[in-house]
């Protein structure tokens, strides 16, 4: 390919976002190769992949993850960038259809539309959404009043005041800021839910609780505004909070490209970029320089009556890897000057098989005690992620599986739908065979046997992704998200899967799930 590529100016850009010229190269390439799917082995289950702990297990491994916590080990990350325009997706798509939103065209529509029977359904229920207060005393401001607004069947003044800033703006606010429980005196927002829990599974001996959140760089001053706002009601003599936060960084932009596999111009001539997704914050979560780091997502969080189960799992968890690190670590530093024994060796391999899940390549037992020695030290030399499965109801996104490399050896991985070939009838049928589901409950060990962090960024499958269909200026484009932060950025991590409740998965995709008894008062 040409040096000459791209003019000056373009590689202005380039360098402005901190990408070289071969990086971009290499993404177009990518885009022309395709991303080759993922070879599914069979789905993980309680008896192959997946353990299930046994209450006496569990009372066990928070009394071990108590001492790591107390040394403040413990930290807590959450991507909070989504923006709450997905999760209005239905009023938006109502509101910007016609000025005419009232009910007796709601209703004609309703009959054969399902947008509709929901958005009446929304209506119907509206006093149960934690916002509605804050709506209600909105619309007063301005001398409407929301109840006869409803009776009388007139929609559109409610749908602007929703989601645009003739009151909350909340179609332009991240998923974070908006109002998710109502209590008896209060209501809470995911962020201030977020600060509730680190304060039951990341206070350290001197009430310091680390919380780390990513947020859109649109939105970075109104978040920390808010976190400012709240975290004095949540703090007390015993627990104050150490709260950070970090932007996707713009060096983790890709290319996009024309359907012809072209840099994507816009009219004016400049290339266009885009986030490369979720898998970018690899590099916050290096940056970050946790310890044991336990990530989940801002929209899944409960009320009060319903966080104790999962506090249970989050500390087990901890204990988990405790105990895991303590085994790894000590096998590691034995191996470590390349005079282990077969005893140590065997010891060893049965750790990482039966505890790690490594899959042992074929043959190996024919190899030398130094060949031996140095493959499973590198495959106990990794960062160690214990994920939390549900069982499989439906919820759309990945699931456990173990999948083949290209090497014949398995291993264990989070796995998209989008990964697989569902051409195939074979991977499309193991696909469907899976009864556990990914909700993004981790928690991850990423210090080594000698304590310094990982450079996380060579335990990723770089060469995994999503290419989509997006559109700009009404032409069509492609674009490439990076290895997804719990998939194939953590592909080369050990990795044990734990069943846990389904109670500790409640996420907020939409507006309407907030109505799911999980997230209503008792």
């Amino acid at each position: 390919m040409s040096d000459m590529m791209f003019s000056e100016n373009e590689m202005s850009q380039i360098k402005a976002l901190g990408i070289t010229q071969e990086q971009v190269l290499s993404q177009i390439e990518t885009f022309k190769k395709g991303i080759p799917f993922i070879k599914l082995k069979r789905p993980c289950t309680l008896s192959d992949g997946v353990i299930g702990l046994q209450k006496d297990e569990i009372d066990r491994l928070i009394d071990k993850y108590s001492v790591a916590l107390l040394s403040g080990r413990a930290t807590k990350f959450v991507p909070a960038s989504g923006a709450a325009s997905r999760m209005f997706k239905l009023l938006l798509s109502i509101n910007n259809r016609t000025d005419d939103i009232d009910k007796k065209f709601v209703s004609a529509q309703a009959e054969h539309n399902i947008d509709y029977q929901t958005f009446l359904l929304f209506i119907r229920k509206i006093k149960q959404f934690a916002f509605y207060d804050d709506l209600k005393n909105t619309m007063s401001r301005d001398g409407l009043d929301i109840h006869d607004l409803v009776s009388n069947g007139q929609y559109k003044d409610i749908l602007e005041y929703i989601l645009t800033d003739r009151g909350l703006n909340y179609a332009n606010l991240p998923k974070g800021l908006i109002n998710f429980h109502k209590y008896p005196d209060h209501c809470r927002t995911p962020f201030e839910e977020h600060l509730v829990e680190a304060i039951a599974y990341t206070r350290d001996g001197n009430g310091v609780c680390k919380i780390h959140f990513t947020v859109a760089e649109e939105h970075k001053d109104l978040i920390k505004e808010h976190l400012n706002k709240i975290r004095s009601l949540y703090e007390t003599t015993d627990s104050r909070f150490e709260l950070s936060c970090s932007t996707q960084k713009p060096s983790t932009d890709t290319i996009a490209v024309d359907m012809n596999n072209k840099p994507f111009r816009t009219k004016d001539g400049r290339i266009v970029f885009r986030p490369g997704g979720h898998g970018a914050l690899l590099k916050n979560l290096c940056d970050f320089k946790g310890d044991i780091i336990f990530i989940k997502n801002i929209d899944n969080v409960v009320p009060d009556r319903l966080k104790p189960e999962s506090y249970t799992y989050k500390k087990a968890f901890g204990g988990y890897l405790v105990e895991l690190q303590k085994e790894a670590f000590g096998y590691l530093e034995r191996l470590a000057d390349k005079t282990a024994d077969d005893k140590l060796i065997k010891h060893a391999f049965e750790f990482a098989k039966e505890k790690l899940f490594v899959d042992i390549p074929y043959g190996i037992n024919k190899a030398s005690n130094a060949e031996k020695t140095d493959f499973i030290f590198s495959r106990l030399n990794r960062p160690i992620r214990i994920c939390g499965v549900v069982k499989n109801v439906g919820e759309p996104g990945g699931g456990p599986f173990w999948i083949e490399d290209g090497t014949q050896v398995a291993s264990l991985q989070i796995v998209e739908k989008s990964q697989v070939d569902m051409k195939s009838k074979e991977q499309q049928a193991i696909w469907e065979s899976s009864s556990y589901f990914n909700p993004v409950d981790l928690v991850c060990g990423v210090k080594d046997y000698l304590g310094m962090p990982f450079d996380l960024l060579n335990y990723a499958n770089h060469d995994a992704g999503f290419i989509s269909i997006k559109s700009k200026e009404g032409r069509d484009l492609k674009a490439l998200e990076l290895p997804g932060l719990w998939n194939g950025s953590m592909a080369y991590w050990n990795t044990v899967f734990i069943e846990v409740p389904l109670i500790t998965f409640n996420p907020v995709k939409t507006v309407m799930d907030l109505l799911r008894k999980e997230h209503q008062p008792a």
